[in-house]
């Protein structure tokens, strides 16, 4: 399902920071009376009601305001504005119209469509009438909350989700490809070598792309959607509006994707942003192939090179053990068109069921090699297991004491089957369950 994306907006001190942590669900952006201290935009992923969208906090509007910060922080809520396929334009209730307010209000009358003005500070509900000077904004009639409390927050979301977001529907065609990894490692240009055109800019300059571009081919009969993305750096590294949304059309693409293609240079190797962005797929379940691009630049002259660098980089990060590498060259053109075979056979992977039967007897070899470690005097029994889902593999044992079994246990179990049936590529998940009826 692809996320919409809901940007808050309003001057300082509103309460823009407090309504967004009451709506994510946590203490993610920092709150404090004094204005202006949101500057740095967060987001979160929300869903409510059958809607998935991420909600963006930007930094406070402060009227007539010329120096430089003031003209950043008027330049990433102009790009929220401009991103966002809703906005919740907040006011404080208590204070009533503020100029800053009105100069917000001339902003986003253009996308009046897409607007939800909230009346934030109404602690009494009901109670305290609005200040009818926030009908004159433009935009309706104000939802009412309290966002330090939490009430009319439920409303709000039903608002948003009934009147502004429309449906979102999964997407159908064919294997969903996301091509993520870091800036200037050739994303763009192996889409483009797959693609046979130039779909996307190319430029030796890092942050070309700052879209998302959906590219369709086929290729044996199989359809793939490529999803071209800006390429992903540290948040700390993320400091101006366009790397921003940049960052969040990436997580969108990881959630649209079947199977992500991570990029990295094959001169600089595998660093630890790459193994965070692998981690961050391997967290949501999507398929994963390590892409090691500008492989003609590397000098093979030592046989097995890109096998060491492949062991190395598995040493470091063991849940890349099962996961497929490719050496290529976008510019020249080396080994890529296997990534599309590998890429297919991923996807098969995340879809692949195992007979019960199999992963019983798999089950009971491991534990036989290896029992599990008993507690307090009781033993504790792995009974069963089977297959509950795909996309990822998903599998369940039930155990006499299924909170007894440490964690180096349970990847052990996961090694061995990965052992066993290979799922290269595809995430395996591993739930540890009590028989019913039993204590």
């Amino acid at each position: 399902m692809t996320r919409r994306t809901v940007a808050i907006v309003g001057r300082p001190n509103v309460g823009k920071s407090t309504l967004f942590n009451r709506l994510a669900g946590g203490r993610r952006a920092i709150v404090d009376d004094k204005p202006g201290v949101t500057r740095d935009r967060q987001f979160a992923p929300i869903e409510w009601n059958g809607r998935a969208f991420f909600l963006v906090d930007t930094g406070g509007w402060v009227a007539g305001r010329q120096d430089r910060l003031g003209a950043a922080i008027r330049a990433q809520i102009e790009t929220a504005v401009r991103e966002a396929d809703a906005i919740l334009f907040v006011v404080d209730a208590k204070a009533g119209v503020h100029p800053a307010d009105q100069e917000v209000a001339s902003l986003l009358r253009p996308l009046r469509d897409r607007v939800v003005l909230v009346a934030n500070k109404l602690d009494d509900l009901g109670r305290a009438p609005l200040d009818t000077g926030f009908y004159e904004l433009g935009f309706g009639e104000p939802c009412p909350v309290s966002a330090a409390i939490g009430k009319g927050t439920g409303d709000l979301l039903d608002l948003v989700a009934e009147r502004v977001l429309p449906e979102t529907a999964t997407d159908t065609a064919g294997i969903q490809v996301a091509i993520i990894g870091r800036p200037n490692v050739g994303k763009s240009s192996i889409a483009n070598r797959l693609l046979g055109t130039e779909r996307s800019v190319v430029a030796p300059e890092p942050g070309t792309t700052r879209d998302a571009v959906d590219s369709l081919l086929r290729y044996h009969d199989v359809t793939f959607n490529f999803i071209d993305t800006a390429g992903l750096r540290r948040r700390s590294k993320v400091i101006d509006e366009i790397e921003f949304y940049s960052t969040l059309r990436t997580e969108r693409a990881i959630e649209r994707a079947d199977v992500c293609v991570l990029v990295v240079d094959a001169a600089r190797g595998v660093e630890a942003q790459d193994l965070r962005i692998a981690q961050r797929v391997i967290e949501q379940g999507r398929g994963i192939v390590v892409a090691v691009n500008k492989w003609d630049l590397i000098d093979e002259k030592e046989p097995n090179t890109a096998r060491r660098g492949e062991v190395t980089v598995k040493e470091r990060a063991p849940e890349l053990s099962g996961v497929p590498f490719v050496y290529l060259s976008a510019l020249t053109g080396q080994r890529v068109r296997k990534l599309l075979d590998v890429i297919r056979a991923v996807a098969a992977e995340l879809d692949r069921r195992v007979p019960t039967a199999e992963v019983n007897r798999v089950l009971r070899a491991l534990v036989e090699r290896n029992q599990p470690p008993q507690r307090a005097g009781q033993e504790v029994k792995l009974l069963y297991g089977s297959q509950i889902g795909t996309k990822p593999p998903a599998f369940a044992v039930v155990s006499s004491h299924p909170e007894a079994v440490p964690e180096a246990y349970r990847r052990y179990l996961l090694n061995g089957f990965r052992t066993a049936w290979g799922f290269a590529g595809a995430p395996m998940r591993l739930a540890l369950k009590r028989r019913k009826g039993r204590r």
